[in-house]
């Protein structure tokens, strides 16, 4: 008899960033050491907790969707509703029905997710009754397994200082908040040491990593000249990222470092030959772009022209052969015109992007864009859309096709059925899924072959065959 399946089971769903996924499996361990046992979210089980998102209101929609299916799947469940959108709702009065959703037994706002496991084992049986939880600071979070796992995200960095006109996430997160390096470099190694081979350095706003690292090494809290310094997200050979980059780096079992995403103007040369002189760090870069448009960035409060972002990716393809590039972008942002539009599609075609994430704005109440005038009308922005995805595709493709005929690595993650063939599949260094045909394949082993063609069978996403 397995005497595990009397422990009370715990389920999470994870909606959003790779932050919300280091929190969501640094969550589940600390349940696993407190003696609950973790199943699938789609299993019956006695907390259900979603790990929540509210960037948009898409997201939101989704956090709640996911709040009342597991109420559903077992009325008698505890019903745990933890993150941003639990941070959205208590600050923001035009959402205060979340409050009183009767899906949501216990609300866990970012600050508490470290608490996780003590609050849980409050309400199931210490008899708290209050659904709101009061915060304690810096989070506790850590991860000290994951099972079986080639890639792991590490959360560095937490909080963002930008306040872009249409974001929420400043609000519910807070101010930047960076981990020591030796903090973070003590739990990448741990994971290496079980088995993790590939590393993803993230945060909510990963470039300002370690500025107020700096600040507080300034006397008494003053605005010295390290501290002015540090309010300018940090380029050239000191910055502090490429600190705790050069130390993750010497994690004998890590074979590679990806980064989170990256603002542009951190791309200086110095920068960028530092990096590619650190053979572990993956030709994979998330430079955040939103328009392509000047006039569209100047009313988001981005802090760079698309001439600037232009140099940022020649910066990239000067020190690296075939760099895979990828980024965000924004259409129907309150005021963007047919004209401006078309200015920001001219201009990521020009980028040549391997993957660029499209959305619609979304309108966030607390935010500047939110009271702007020239709110773009739903029809349009769904055109929009479209358009850019198609223009996604294309260089997606592109990208891919680049790949033909050329001998090709990845790291193999696990064996998969596909159409009754048996395939290894892992990632390139430039994070192109790839599939060889055969058994025996072991997870963590470097896999060579000639890419031949493109995998696009509609039940796998795309993918290069290696022969």
């Amino acid at each position: 008899m397995d005497k595990n399946k009397n422990l009370p089971a715990f389920a999470i769903h994870t909606l959003g960033c790779k932050v919300n996924t280091y929190e969501s499996d640094a969550m589940a361990g600390a349940l696993r050491r407190a003696g609950f046992r973790e199943v699938a979210f789609s299993e019956p089980a006695d907390v259900y907790i979603i790990n929540t998102c509210t960037v948009t209101n898409i997201a939101d929609k989704k956090s709640r969707q996911m709040l009342h299916r597991a109420r559903k799947q077992n009325p008698e469940a505890l019903v745990v509703a933890a993150g941003c959108y639990v941070d959205a709702a208590l600050q923001n009065p035009q959402m205060q029905a979340v409050l009183r959703d009767s899906a949501i037994d216990l609300l866990v706002p970012n600050r508490d997710k470290g608490r996780i496991a003590e609050l849980i084992a409050e309400r199931l049986f210490g008899g708290g009754e209050s659904r709101e939880q009061k915060g304690q600071g810096q989070d506790g979070l850590f991860v000290t397994e994951l099972d079986g796992h080639t890639r792991a995200f590490v959360k560095v960095q937490d909080g963002c200082n930008q306040f872009c006109s249409y974001c929420i996430i400043p609000y519910v997160r807070g101010r930047i908040l960076s981990r020591p390096v030796e903090d973070c470099v003590a739990e990448i190694r741990n994971l290496a040491q079980q088995g993790v081979r590939e590393v993803v350095l993230t945060g909510i706003h990963l470039s300002s990593y370690g500025k107020d690292l700096l600040q507080h090494k300034t006397s008494g809290g003053t605005a010295g000249p390290e501290a002015r310094k540090s309010d300018d997200i940090m380029n050239g050979g000191d910055a502090p990222l490429l600190q705790l980059i050069r130390a993750v780096q010497e994690i004998p079992e890590l074979r590679r470092i990806r980064l989170g995403s990256l603002e542009p103007r951190l791309m200086s040369p110095e920068f960028v030959q530092a990096l590619s002189a650190m053979e572990k760090v993956c030709p994979h870069f998330h430079l955040s772009l939103q328009s392509g448009c000047g006039e569209t960035l100047r009313r988001m409060n981005r802090h760079y022209t698309p001439e600037e972002y232009r140099q940022s990716c020649e910066t990239l393809r000067r020190y690296y052969d075939h760099p895979a590039i990828t980024t965000d972008v924004i259409v129907g942002f309150p005021g963007e015109t047919e004209e401006e539009f078309a200015e920001s599609r001219r201009f990521a075609e020009e980028m040549g992007f391997y993957e660029m994430h499209v959305f619609k704005y979304s309108r966030r109440a607390g935010t500047r864009a939110d009271r702007m005038e020239g709110q773009v009308p739903e029809t349009v922005k769904e055109e929009r859309s479209r358009e850019m995805i198609r223009l996604s595709e294309e260089m997606s493709r592109s990208f891919r096709e680049s790949f033909l005929g050329k001998e090709v690595e990845f790291l193999c993650e696990e064996e998969v059925e596909i159409g009754g063939e048996t395939y290894g599949q892992g990632f390139t260094r430039e994070y192109v899924r790839c599939l060889k045909k055969g058994r025996g394949f072991q997870k963590n082993e470097l896999v060579r072959g000639a890419a031949s063609e493109i995998f696009k069978e509609k039940a796998v996403y795309e993918s290069l065959i290696l022969r």
